[in-house]
């Protein structure tokens, strides 16, 4: 077994990252492996000129934020191998993290979310569980990936709560309002009739299925997004992640504190979740400019 088999092994068992972060790493790795191939330099051989070799010749196809993902695989790696005592020092350690530009993130406005929300048919199987799934991504400010990971044991009816695994193996409660809450219902009084025919790769613990009872992936949460997107004729890109945007700052321009937008999403520092402070008060200069007559 390779020091990069190990590695990847190491990830699996220990579960502290997704499995699109463990894609990523792999491609990460064997990236940088065939740009060292030439030069015969071997990964665990590698130095800090190498690595930062390797982000210059990436930079002409890779935007900041990709190289500084791709360097994030890079260092996990020799931190693994560090930690081993396969190497002595991680060479990443010495490669800085491209600057990257400050996104703010853009809220889809209140009345779009909610048209969002109605547009799936409840007549259909399929579409009470699109409307559940859009309701417990805007309603509990989840993750994409960590709605697709949802069970049906992970939610609490009673407590209008669900059990949610985040980034890092974290585990939060968030709550649900009373229409997700609704919407969720409705769906699992239809859910049995996905699993009724037996199919590959069924998932009966799952709480959000493919038409075949297999669990919901990421792709096809985005996918059906889109549909309804174009469906309802909205002049905008639209994603998962737009909705967990939103759910932060429709809170926050509603009065709730920045700690607890914090706690819900599931951020690990506040600065990242203060990053919607500056969105709410972009909206809130909008309107002093248009408001106050000295403006």
């Amino acid at each position: 077994m390779t020091h990069v088999d190990d590695f990847f092994r190491h990830l699996e068992i220990s579960r502290v990252v997704s499995p699109h972060t463990l894609r990523a790493y792999r491609l990460d790795l064997k990236a940088f492996s065939a740009y060292l191939e030439p030069q015969g330099v071997a990964l665990e051989k590698a130095t800090h000129l190498h690595i930062r070799g390797f982000l210059g010749v990436q930079s002409v196809t890779l935007a900041a934020s990709s190289r500084a993902r791709r360097l994030a695989g890079l260092k996990s790696f020799y931190k693994f191998l560090a930690r081993r005592k396969i190497i002595e020092v991680s060479p990443a350690r010495r490669v800085k993290t491209p600057k990257l530009p400050q996104r703010l993130p853009r809220a889809v406005p209140v009345d779009e979310a909610f048209a969002l929300m109605e547009a799936p048919d409840a007549e259909r199987v399929l579409g009470l569980r699109d409307m559940a799934m859009l309701e417990v991504l805007y309603g509990g400010g989840l993750r994409v990936s960590e709605l697709c990971g949802l069970d049906v044991e992970d939610l609490d009816v009673r407590a209008r709560t669900v059990r949610v695994l985040g980034k890092g193996n974290k585990e939060r409660i968030c709550p649900l309002h009373e229409g997700a809450v609704q919407a969720v219902g409705d769906w699992l009084a239809r859910r049995g009739e996905l699993l009724v025919k037996p199919a590959k790769k069924q998932d009966p613990r799952a709480l959000f299925l493919n038409f075949r009872g297999g669990r919901l992936t990421t792709r096809s949460v985005e996918r059906h997004l889109d549909r309804y997107v174009t469906q309802l004729g909205l002049q905008r890109k639209m994603s998962p992640h737009a909705l967990r945007h939103s759910f932060a700052t429709h809170l926050l321009a509603g009065g709730a504190d920045i700690r607890s937008i914090q706690e819900l999403l599931g951020h690990a520092s506040l600065s990242t979740t203060q990053r919607y402070t500056a969105v709410s008060f972009e909206q809130l200069q909008s309107v002093y400019d248009k408001s106050h007559p000295r403006a």
